[in-house]
């Protein structure tokens, strides 16, 4: 068994709790999120459209049904394919106005495949196309597909696809601009825009590891995964939860479902689908997480996720019961919040995060003044230990709290 490097940002308790709402005035235990500052509500899970081009109009129509009736709010739809834009829109006449749609600007159907485009005519083509499929004249989050290398973004920049965008959200036809990535620094300067308000980023517990320019399927990627979340990704998390940029996650159970399966997933062991969902949502930035649903099977297997229990959902029971005993000495904090609380109210894992942040890029007026921002310092820590038995790394936190008074509190 390989060693286990699972990792999660600081959060205020291992599952971020959402509020449970109405459906449509019907009772449902799905609990629901902000999608950033647009005022939108959305289901802690949604529904991808892949499967919807393996199914008929009256399967389609089943899956659906149920997943409206299930509390499910939100859905995504990059497939340009005729058959499964056409499927979602048999699938929701009568119900449009229950579902948020979350489609994508730059995706066309061309010689039978799915490819992107930034020529404006043809994204207009396929815009419209989609608009007519679905039997509606607007979708509330328009997304623009895929970019994921800094060149790609600097393209669009003051670009005619751009202004085509704009223009879109302007006549109402989107009611807010969104962009989709698996690259941790495209979607970082993404949120940094001013004009991004939702953004589709590829999560789960191996991708956390990638460095953060990397994409997953590049050669060699998921093989070296380099332990520890990329400081990267925490910068982004960290961006978009104060900022208030809603983050839908793609690519939840690892692409395919390669997490579910020991066989296939890069950490080395299986996890379930209430771990990969927990691990997500217990971001405070995140949104929803977008899963990939081929049938009523996997439907009902999915919204378990609202009657789990804790323990179902704690994605590090497993690595506490696999991991080698010699990766707590090397591991370093992963921010996992497991060492709260502290006898003192010292944010133990947000002054682990600063503290990582300023030896691995040196110690900024920002970074200082997060850490002044802090109730409680290092400073306050007694050594008592309390925190040494609750870190399932191993972390030395005594010394942590005694390094980071040494260069925050000079």
């Amino acid at each position: 068994m390989k060693k286990i490097h699972t990792f999660l940002m600081a959060a205020a308790c291992l599952v971020a709790v959402g509020c449970k709402q109405q459906n449509n005035g019907k009772p449902t235990d799905m609990s629901y999120r902000p999608l950033g500052a647009t005022g939108l509500e959305v289901s802690e899970i949604s529904i991808g459209c892949g499967g919807f081009e393996k199914l008929d109009s009256a399967a389609s129509l089943e899956l659906m049904t149920m997943a409206l009736d299930s509390g499910m709010n939100y859905i995504d739809i990059y497939d340009a394919n005729p058959k499964t834009r056409s499927n979602i829109g048999y699938a929701l006449q009568g119900r449009r106005d229950e579902m948020i749609i979350q489609g994508h600007i730059g995706t066309v159907y061309k010689d039978g495949q799915h490819t992107r485009t930034r020529d404006v005519e043809e994204c207009r083509a396929g815009f419209e196309d989609l608009l007519a499929r679905l039997h509606t004249d607007h979708i509330e989050v328009g997304m623009i597909h895929i970019t994921d290398s800094h060149r790609e973004w600097e393209e669009i920049q003051d670009s005619p696809f751009l202004e085509y965008v704009f223009q879109l959200k302007k006549e109402g036809k989107i009611k807010h601009i969104g962009l989709s990535s698996h690259n941790a620094e495209v979607a970082l300067r993404a949120a940094k825009s001013g004009w991004v308000e939702v953004i589709m980023f590829s999560l789960n517990p191996a991708f956390d590891q990638l460095r953060g320019g990397a994409i997953p399927w590049e050669k060699g990627a998921m093989e070296n995964l380099q332990g520890g979340i990329d400081p990267v990704r925490v910068e982004f998390y960290d961006y978009c939860a104060t900022h208030h940029i809603g983050v839908t996650v793609m690519k939840t159970f690892g692409g395919g479902g390669r997490l579910l399966d020991e066989q296939t997933s890069p950490l080395g062991r299986a996890y379930t689908p209430e771990q990969c969902i927990a691990y997500c949502l217990a971001k405070p930035c995140i949104s929803t997480c977008i899963l990939g649903i081929d049938n009523l099977d996997e439907l009902k297997r999915d919204l378990h996720w609202m009657h789990a229990t804790d323990q179902e959902k704690d994605w590090m029971d497993g690595e506490r019961k696999t991991a080698d005993v010699d990766m707590k000495a090397d591991a370093g904090c992963t921010y996992c919040n497991h060492c709260s609380p502290c006898t003192q109210g010292i944010p133990i894992a947000r002054v682990n995060e600063l503290l990582d942040k300023a030896e691995l890029g040196g110690l900024t007026d920002e970074l200082q003044a997060q850490y002044n921002q802090l109730d409680h310092k290092a400073s306050e820590c007694t050594h008592c230990g309390a925190c040494l038995s609750r870190c399932p790394f191993g972390v030395d936190i005594p010394a942590r709290m005694d390094a980071a008074k040494a260069l925050f509190e000079k």
